[in-house]
């Protein structure tokens, strides 16, 4: 997950445990806002009624000890006056309850009532006076939707704002993730130029990334001057010595012993030549020595190979299958290109079984073209797959000439291209390189 989304994830997810915590004080205060209203109200009514107990109607009901009841027409409040055992000494508080009634014997509703005792000519009466609490709860149920739709668009708000503050904060870091880290390809190429930024973090570590990159191309200078004396220092004397020893081959007076070790001699050094050449390949590709200046024309490559190695599939008695349906051209080295697709197609050769077969094949999906060389030889299981591009890695071949760097070069060449490469293999049945290019030119 990106840095910008997990800040915007938490300070949203921040404001949100605000807003919740918020919206519930708000619940639970108008929950207890409205019952002291409600008890307010009652309050009065109490006071009120009890002046009202000289008036006809309740005079009559209470000097015939009667239960005085007075409801509304939609049974929202009523007042109960209930004779009770006498008491002179009762107190005059109150006592608030919430109860559930059934007034006209129909509907059942919850009431918040007073209740209240008190002394009249002589005799203690009960007055219970009730106030539905249904306002209450759809009042409830109104802010508990109206919090919800206040948190989600607060959410919503929060989110966007968050992303776009984190996007507008952290778009020095990815300049700097992007120029100086991403599209650097070569370090002598490496741009030093400093991103505007007034965070100090960020500052910092274009600062540290430029002088790495100075490092690293110090290092990159004395790998290249490196290269150019190990090439003189030891493929001269190599070459020196082989032309020495087929120097001393001309004399007819060498015995066959001798000859024989002078042979052996000019094989090992050819093989150390090779060695060394292939290393310095591999180097020179990583260091980018090597210009894209050419249009390379892959089919025309593979029908070059194929007629250099055409001896050696004929003496393996191998069938080679040309399936190129299309015409595709790529903008890079014609010689390293050349060595990658003779080095894969060599290999098929290599590892085939007599009378096997190699088939080349391509692909062109959503511009994405893809080349794969399949042949029906030995094959790998997954750990030499895995191992396949160390160098020095060899398999079991009767092949003498083999050095294990062929695809440690492969890998190189495609890295260098921006190729992506991958092999497919089942041991005993055969092996598939897939070489798979960006774009079709």
């Amino acid at each position: 997950m990106k840095l910008q989304v997990k800040l915007a994830l938490y300070n949203t997810l921040t404001k949100v445990a605000i807003i919740l915590f918020t919206g519930l004080l708000i619940l639970l205060s108008i929950e207890k806002i409205s019952y002291n209203h409600i008890e307010v109200r009652l309050e009065d009514k109490k006071e009120e009624t009890l002046r009202s107990l000289e008036s006809s109607e309740i005079n009559h009901s209470l000097s015939t000890q009667q239960v005085y009841t007075d409801n509304n027409i939609l049974n929202e409040e009523f007042i109960n006056i209930t004779p009770a055992k006498y008491d002179p000494n009762i107190s005059k508080g109150v006592k608030f309850t919430t109860e559930t009634r059934n007034l006209n014997k129909k509907d059942f509703q919850t009431y918040r009532i007073l209740s209240h005792k008190f002394n009249f000519k002589g005799h203690t009466y009960l007055l219970q006076i009730g106030e539905t609490i249904e306002s209450v709860e759809e009042l409830k149920s109104i802010i508990k939707k109206f919090t919800l739709l206040v948190l989600f668009i607060a959410l919503v708000l929060t989110l966007i704002s968050d992303l776009v503050f984190t996007k507008f904060l952290l778009a020095p870091f990815y300049k700097i993730i992007d120029r100086k880290l991403i599209k650097v390809n070569d370090p002598m190429n490496f741009d030093y130029e400093k991103i505007k930024t007034t965070t100090q973090d960020f500052e910092l570590l274009d600062d540290s990334i430029s002088s790495l990159m100075k490092k690293i191309s110090n290092l990159f200078i004395l790998e290249k001057q490196f290269i150019a004396n190990v090439s003189h220092e030891l493929l001269t004397p190599i070459s020196i010595i082989s032309s020495r020893l087929e120097n001393i081959l001309l004399h007819e007076d060498l015995s066959e012993g001798s000859e024989n070790k002078m042979h052996a001699s000019l094989k090992t050094l050819n093989r150390l030549k090779s060695i060394i050449n292939s290393l310095l390949l591999i180097s020179k590709v990583e260091n980018n020595q090597f210009d894209k200046g050419d249009m390379v024309m892959i089919a025309g490559v593979i029908k070059e190979i194929h007629e250099e190695l055409e001896d050696r599939i004929e003496e393996k008695h191998l069938t080679f299958t040309n399936h190129l349906k299309y015409i595709f051209s790529i903008q890079g080295n014609r010689p390293l290109m050349h060595t990658l697709l003779f080095n894969i197609i060599n290999n098929s050769i290599k590892y085939n079984n007599p009378k096997g077969s190699i088939t080349i094949s391509d692909d062109l999906i959503d511009d994405i073209y893809a080349i794969t060389i399949t042949d029906t030889g030995a094959g790998m299981e997954q750990k030499q797959i895995d191992n396949a591009f160390n160098r020095f890695e060899k398999f079991d071949t009767d092949e003498k000439e083999s050095y294990g760097l062929g695809l440690a070069i492969v890998k190189s060449i495609t890295a260098f291209h921006n190729i992506k490469v991958k092999i497919s293999s089942v041991k005993n049945k055969g092996t598939a390189v897939k070489l798979i290019f960006d774009h079709a030119a």
